[in-house]
């Protein structure tokens, strides 16, 4: 009776995980190009949020100057980087939504058109902010930027409260779909985490 009950045990358990781990292996991944832009883009925002988070705390010096400038050169690389997978994103649709319940859709589609819309809207805000305290941004020390609005020293306090409450929106959105990633491939196993890191699938 002991070993039946263990053998209906382990036909019950992977009778659950198999059709799991074959959904996962069988799920659409998306293309190269666009696996590459994702990764270019959630490394160069983690590090941009570090370094702002750490500039901000420096006395001013040539050091702080400098950090403030590579931040503005990150900030661009992030939006020409958000923009170059929106338009390879409308050329290559992303592989069709696995199977889940309606609101938790809804939360993840929201959840992405925000970061988009934060990965272009985050440096504008800083483009402009830039802009508004008199100091022109040159991207990559190289190709000056045009400046956007006049100097205006109160439009600068707006802008900098406006930049820094975008910056902590995306981090708690970062937050969000890091969350989201993990318990898709921990506990729902589903196959969503793998079509960004393929290399899962084989796992």
């Amino acid at each position: 009776m002991g070993d039946y009950s263990g053998d209906m045990a382990t036909h019950s358990t992977e009778s659950t995980t198999e059709p799991r781990d074959r959904a996962r292996a069988a799920a659409p991944v998306y293309t190269r190009t666009a696996i590459a832009l994702h990764w270019i883009a959630a490394l160069l925002i983690v590090c941009n949020l570090a370094l702002g988070v750490t500039m901000i705390n420096l006395a001013l010096s040539p050091f702080t100057l400098r950090l403030y400038a590579w931040h503005k050169w990150i900030g661009i690389t992030v939006f020409l980087t958000a923009a170059a997978r929106l338009a390879w994103r409308w050329a290559h649709p992303a592989p069709p939504a696995v199977a889940m319940s309606a609101w938790r859709r809804r939360v993840a589609a929201g959840t992405h058109a925000a970061l988009y819309v934060l990965m272009l809207a985050i440096p504008l805000s800083g483009w402009v902010y830039s802009s508004s305290t008199g100091v022109s941004v040159v991207y990559l020390g190289l190709v000056p930027l045009p400046d956007l609005v006049g100097k205006d020293k109160a439009l600068a306090s707006v802008l900098k409260a406006v930049h820094a409450t975008l910056n902590f929106t995306l981090l708690a959105l970062v937050c969000v779909h890091v969350g989201a990633a993990l318990r898709h491939h921990a506990a729902d196993r589903d196959g969503v985490l793998p079509r960004m890191l393929p290399f899962l699938r084989r796992g």
